[in-house]
């Protein structure tokens, strides 16, 4: 294994020249930068193209059997210390077990415990992540201990300890998520060795030659002809997820259910899919579909614990779900953990009655343990505010809560229905948004329109006419609530390039007590970020809680 790696430079704060201690079991690909006093433990990998730099910030420590994927940044400055597992001072700490993934960056000081995910192109900054946390992708954690074993989602941002301490706890299907990685990695870490060992590559190349080539090539063909054939009935995405499932070593599952025992949640088994072949199992994936025409059908991966994975629907009553699950196979995730990897912990999910803005405020409450509700009322009922419950919806599958949404929408077509977050602990509503009025599921509102609408917050639920010309009817009965409620307004806005890492900034608070002079300054933040996201947030002050976080401009 050839090393790229050098010593420290000599600077004003260090003259050691230190080099880095690497395992003989450790994997380091030839396009790592590797520099100065860092100590990789036992298994370690780490991927092609990352800058491991302890020329500033030193020392580094990363623990056995941790991965560092692609293009992850380990740095730290030359002023700041953590204390490792070990009692000792370092300037970045990594626990064994860990997976740093793609794109991620370290910077010390940095403490990052045993069993830690942290996700696509987050960043740990003068923090602590304990032991056994998930932070997914596009994170900020700066200035805050992490608890042990807490689930921060994608987007987040954590720079206060009180947010820190409020994160929920991570789920069982996340931390089996995290070990699958640790597993995939170790595999590429002995594969990558062997290709690199004359005595181990050389059998698998005979055995290649002798019985790999054609075989492979007569299965790739017949499947991949088998796939373009049912590609129309079944949808490209279903059958990517089917062939990922198959590759991963799952078992394929698929259950009904008709309409009236939807709402119950009382499926019934397909015949069972015992098939390794993908034309097989798309075969029989048709043949459950023909049969049951007219009825939810749903698939599923099952694995050797005999625990389900991506569970999805792809028919409902009215014919073949078309790209409902919007599954792409990751390239080192396990099928069960899909669905964390991918929009905070819920899976990535499209629905056709329902708009993005409500699929994402679903994620959101799912990826914050929140339980969710929904509630009709016909037009005369409406103002008075007596709505009533639809089915209880029990389950945390986005894909599952959404076609009850659905299916709520559906059974009270021409009645208001709302989308109901509940904190169970609290117990208390932390979310009220009305997703379909007497004509029809509601899109997304944008500046310029004027209309009737609905918006609650805290628990109230009141109907507006738009006064403003530059924000809709729901913006304007959303400040409304906030300002009778006796909740504190403010203003964040963040560009399109920040947006997906979630770094909104503050354009500072509305001290306006006046619905008249609230809606002018909000107006004027408008004017101020053109061409930018622009969010309103109502603060609880009592509780120290947001109650609200709506995006009223976008570009």
């Amino acid at each position: 294994m050839v090393v790229r790696s050098t010593a420290a430079p000599p600077t004003p704060w260090s003259r050691s020249l230190a080099e880095p201690d690497v395992h003989q079991t450790a994997f380091v690909h030839s396009s790592c930068n590797l520099i100065g006093d860092v100590h990789l433990g036992a298994n370690v990998i780490i991927a092609p193209g990352t800058s491991i730099r302890a020329d500033e910030g030193t020392p580094f420590h990363i623990s056995e059997n941790t991965n560092i994927q692609d293009g992850v940044v380990i740095h730290g400055l030359e002023q700041g210390r953590v204390v490792g597992d070990d009692g000792k001072k370092y300037s970045v700490w990594i626990g064994k077990d860990a997976s740093i993934t793609h794109m991620a960056l370290i910077h010390g000081p940095a403490y990052v415990g045993e069993s830690c995910f942290i996700g696509f192109r987050s960043t740990v900054f003068n923090a602590r992540v304990g032991a056994g946390c998930i932070v997914m992708m596009h994170a900020l954690i700066q200035d805050v201990e992490i608890p042990p074993g807490k689930y921060v989602a994608s987007g987040s941002v954590i720079t206060t300890q009180q947010q820190a301490d409020r994160l929920p706890d991570v789920q069982n299907q996340d931390q089996e998520f995290a070990h699958h990685v640790v597993g995939i990695n170790q595999a590429l870490r002995a594969g990558y060795r062997c290709a690199e060992d004359l005595k181990c590559i050389a059998p698998i190349r005979d055995e290649l030659n002798i019985h790999g080539a054609k075989n492979y090539t007569s299965i790739t063909v017949e499947e991949l002809d088998r796939s373009i054939e049912v590609a129309s009935k079944l949808g490209a995405e279903t059958v990517e997820q089917v062939r990922y499932l198959l590759d991963q070593g799952y078992k394929i599952g698929t259950e009904h259910v008709d309409q009236r025992r939807f709402r119950t949640g009382t499926w019934e088994s397909c015949q069972p899919i015992e098939t390794r072949s993908l034309g097989e199992a798309i075969s029989a994936l048709e043949s459950c579909l023909i049969d049951h025409s007219g009825e939810y059908v749903r698939l599923f991966g099952i694995d050797q614990g005999r625990k389900r994975v991506l569970e999805t629907i792809i028919q409902r009553p009215d014919g073949v779900v078309a790209s409902t699950s919007g599954f792409k196979a990751p390239a080192a995730a396990s099928a069960g953990a899909y669905r964390s990897y991918n929009g905070n912990g819920n899976g990535a999910v499209a629905s056709g009655g329902l708009s993005a803005e409500t699929v994402s405020q679903i994620r959101q409450l799912l990826a914050n343990g929140y339980k969710i509700g929904t509630e009709h009322v016909d037009e005369r009922r409406f103002r008075t505010g007596t709505w009533q419950s639809c089915q209880p919806i029990e389950t945390t599958s986005a894909n599952d809560v959404i076609a009850a949404l659905e299916e709520c929408m559906v059974s009270h077509q021409g009645d208001y229905v709302r989308l109901i977050g509940i904190d169970s602990k609290a117990k208390r509503r932390v979310l009220e948004t009305i997703i379909q009025r007497p004509n029809g599921p509601v899109v997304a509102a944008s500046n310029g329109k004027t209309s009737v609408a609905s918006a609650s917050v805290g628990g109230r639920t009141a109907t507006a006419t738009a006064t403003s010309t530059r924000l809709s009817a729901e913006v304007v009965d959303q400040l409304r609530q906030l300002l009778t409620s006796g909740f504190k307004i403010s203003v964040e806005h963040v560009d399109q390039r920040r947006f997906r890492t979630g770094t909104w900034a503050s354009a500072g608070q509305i001290e306006a007590r006046s619905e008249r002079d609230a809606i002018a300054a909000l107006e004027a933040c408008i004017s101020e970020y053109p061409g930018e996201y622009v969010r309103l947030i109502g603060i609880d002050t009592a509780a120290k809680r947001r109650v609200l976080e709506a995006i009223i401009q976008r570009p």
